[in-house]
């Protein structure tokens, strides 16, 4: 794996062909946790796939579409036309340096441009590939195996405290926050902004004392790594044999 420290007579050497492009975004997560947590999950899935596929990884990019979120102060969004003719422009060019592979990861889970945007590079640009990780119900075995699941619980809460406590727990302050949202609130969350359908930004409860320190960023790092590894298992032979399809070689 190589990134942008890496000089270009290095990454001309290696041979790689295959890019790592990682969305974060820069949003509210309620009263007490810091804005970019999005992001630095989007840092981790792109280093993790970046090893998996031994590819070039971009730096994170620190936006994203989160309306949602845009009636709390600080947060910033920006329109999928935006954001999708910037990731375009970002693959031609380096599509002309040789680059025939790409991988597209968001650490926000409200990256509704993300399938559309794939399946319509993948339709206008006959040679070259560009996937995402493979969901195959990663998602729901890490939170079994966090001990997080039966939880209505999509923003902040006790899953963003674990996840917060093990990537940036000098960061950190402990507090109660969030509620348990009605699931007949899911129904809103896409079209109604959360100042509206939560009590202060947390889709989800986090009461301090529970857990430890310590256990939480346990969980956190269960959570995440074992989702990443459900999706970097196989993931190369799967980008291979797309990409070998895609331009009939096989």
């Amino acid at each position: 794996m190589l990134n942008y420290t890496n000089t270009t007579t290095e990454l001309s050497d290696s041979g790689i062909d295959t890019v790592v492009i990682s969305v974060g975004a820069t949003e509210q997560f309620g009263p007490y946790l810091p804005m970019h947590i999005d992001t630095l999950i989007a840092e981790l899935y792109a280093n993790e796939y970046g090893k998996a596929l031994n590819a070039y990884v971009l730096p994170v990019l620190p936006f994203n579409t989160s309306e949602e979120h845009a009636g709390f102060k600080g947060t910033v969004t920006v329109s999928p036309n935006i954001l999708t003719a910037m990731l375009e422009d970002i693959i031609l060019g380096l599509r002309r340096q040789g680059f025939k592979k790409y991988l597209l990861c968001s650490g926000h889970g409200g990256a509704y441009w993300y399938n559309a945007f794939i399946k319509h590079m993948n339709y206008k640009y006959p040679d070259i590939i560009v996937i995402y990780p493979g969901y195959n119900g990663s998602w729901e075995n890490a939170v079994k195996a966090a001990g997080l699941d039966g939880r209505n619980e999509m923003h902040g809460g006790l899953t963003g405290v674990c996840t917060a406590m093990w990537l940036c727990p000098e960061l950190l302050k402990l507090e109660n926050m969030g509620s348990e949202v009605p699931e007949e609130n899911n129904r809103y969350s896409d079209y109604i902004g959360w100042d509206k359908l939560t009590e202060d930004g947390n889709w989800g409860l986090f009461s301090k004392g529970q857990y430890s320190n310590e256990e939480l960023a346990e969980k956190g790092k269960i959570l995440w790594m074992t989702l990443i590894k459900g999706q970097c298992d196989g993931l190369k032979e799967y980008l291979e044999d797309a990409y070998l399809r895609k331009i009939g070689g096989i």
